[in-house]
């Protein structure tokens, strides 16, 4: 944050703690944009965000319309919750929408292993063996699709991004939380 030295006039109250010792703040409501999300995804994925925008494109978006026209036909709208509540819905359709297509336009789906399957990339399913001895398993994919399954995680997690490009047998340690975790990868397989 930036501070502006500027004379308060005596006729205006102060505008906060800094302003009580005579410094006037410039503080703005600007934040950078957010890093989009990385844009591979799996056949699978790309088949699920796909269905959803045919969904909500060629049926809920009808219905939701239908709703709403019969709803403004009933007369006063100011008071018409089912009008209020369908128009709100249409905004909401029509804004899950314009991201689907947005992240679908530039989407790379990546259907085939790489050729040098003993390193983890993108589609991986990756055994770990935690430091207690203990084995998870995990699939690396798309931002769009880590929610699919409770053992997908996103290519962008800290954890996917530090096995990528890892081979078998490879240590790594990842910092979460503050809480450092190590972990040794014991197989890796494309085929799931």
């Amino acid at each position: 944050m930036r501070l502006h030295a500027q004379a308060i006039p005596p006729n205006r109250p102060p505008l906060c703690a800094a302003a009580q010792i005579g410094v006037r703040t410039s503080v703005s409501r600007y934040r950078p944009p957010s890093r989009p999300g990385s844009r591979y995804i799996t056949p699978a994925g790309h088949a699920r965000l796909q269905e959803e925008l045919n969904q909500l494109w060629r049926v809920e978006r009808p219905q939701v319309t239908a709703a709403v026209s019969a709803a403004a036909a009933q007369g006063d709208r100011s008071e018409n919750a089912e009008y209020t509540y369908g128009k709100r819905r249409l905004r909401e359709i029509d804004s899950r929408v314009r991201h689907l297509r947005k992240r679908l336009d530039g989407m790379v789906v990546v259907s085939q292993p790489p050729s040098d399957a003993s390193r983890v990339y993108f589609g991986a399913w990756v055994t770990l063996e935690r430091e207690d001895g203990a084995e998870v398993r995990y699939r690396i994919v798309g931002p769009d699709e880590f929610d699919m399954a409770e053992s997908y995680i996103s290519m962008d997690a800290p954890l996917a991004r530090a096995l990528l490009g890892k081979p078998l047998d490879g240590e790594i340690a990842v910092n979460i939380a503050g809480k450092e975790s190590r972990y040794v990868i014991t197989a890796i397989d494309y085929e799931g």
